[in-house]
C-alpha cells in the first residue's frame, strides 16, 4: 500500500516555485449538495436533461453519467453565465481560461475508466493538469479514489478552492505549481488527465504514470490542429492512440 504524500509538498528541482497543496475540507465523500440559491433554473432537472444529451451523444459509462448529473456545474461559472451552465459549451472562467464543454469532460473521464488498471480494480489515484475552476476535479472525485489537481495560475487555484469548499470532497487535493512537471510525490498515478494542449506530452507525465494506467490529453499536431491523445502504459512500453479533434487552451510552463 502506497503512502499518501504529505502536504505542503515540493516538486523535486522546482526551487522557489514550490508546489503548495490546499486539501479540500474533509467530510463525507459524496454529500448531498445544498440546493442552489438565487439561481433562475431548476438545477436538478436541467442537469438531468444534460445527462440525457450526453448519453444520446455516445457516453455509455453509468458512473460518468451519474457523476455528471451529481456535480452542479452552475456553481463553477460566473453568475452572469449561470443560465448557460448546462449547455454543451465551454465558458470563460477568467485569466484567459475556460471551463470545458460537458461532453468533453464526460468523454475524457470515460476514457480514463477504460484503462486496463481501472477496468480491473477501479480508478485509483488521478493527476489532473489544469484545475481551472475545479469542475472537472469535482466530477473526478466521484470516479477516482483520490484526485490530485495542479493549477499554475494562482488566481484560478484560489477560485477552485473557493468553488470546491462547499462540496467538502475529502479525496480532492488542490496543488499550486507547474503542471508540466506533474507531481512526483504522488506518483505513480492510475490516470493522468490534462485540460491544456501542447506540441508534445511532457516526459514527466509519462514517467509518473503507473503501468496499466492511462493518460488522456489534447496535443497539437504539425498543422496546429489539436487532437485528443490517449497513452496507455503497458509492461512493454507506451501505446499511443490519436482520437477526435478538440480545442483546449495552450499548455504552458511555470507559475503565475
Amino acid at each position: 500500500m502506497q503512502r499518501r504524500p504529505g502536504f505542503p509538498a515540493r516538486l523535486p528541482g522546482s526551487g522557489p516555485a514550490a508546489v503548495r497543496s490546499t486539501p479540500v475540507a474533509p467530510a463525507a465523500r459524496n454529500p448531498v449538495a445544498a440546493p442552489p440559491v438565487g439561481v433562475g433554473l431548476d438545477s436538478a432537472a436541467v442537469r438531468a436533461r444534460m445527462v440525457q444529451k450526453l448519453a444520446a451523444g455516445g457516453i455509455t459509462s453509468a458512473a460518468v453519467l451519474q457523476a455528471m448529473g451529481t456535480v452542479e456545474r452552475h456553481r463553477f461559472v460566473d453568475s452572469a453565465l449561470v443560465n448557460q451552465a448546462y449547455e454543451d459549451t465551454s465558458l470563460p472562467i477568467g485569466l484567459g481560461q475556460t471551463i470545458s464543454k460537458p461532453n468533453v469532460v464526460a468523454r475524457m473521464c470515460e476514457l480514463l475508466l477504460g484503462a486496463e488498471g481501472a477496468r480491473t480494480g477501479g480508478l485509483g489515484r488521478v493527476l489532473e493538469i489544469g484545475t481551472g475552476c475545479g469542475y472537472q476535479a469535482a466530477v473526478l472525485s466521484h470516479l477516482a479514489r483520490e484526485v490530485y489537481t495542479l493549477e499554475r495560475l494562482r488566481g484560478l487555484h484560489d477560485k477552485a478552492r473557493n468553488n470546491l469548499r462547499p462540496f467538502r470532497l475529502a479525496n480532492v487535493h488542490l496543488l499550486f505549481g507547474d503542471g508540466m512537471l506533474g507531481y512526483a510525490k504522488g506518483a505513480p498515478y492510475a490516470a493522468i488527465i490534462a485540460a491544456a494542449g501542447g506540441d508534445a506530452v511532457p516526459q514527466a507525465w509519462c514517467d509518473q504514470l503507473a503501468v496499466g494506467g492511462r493518460l488522456v490529453a489534447p496535443m497539437a499536431l504539425a498543422g496546429g490542429q489539436q487532437m485528443l491523445l490517449v497513452i496507455d502504459k503497458t509492461p512493454h512500453g507506451l501505446k499511443q492512440s490519436v482520437l477526435e479533434p478538440v480545442h483546449f487552451v495552450p499548455l504552458k510552463s511555470g507559475i503565475a
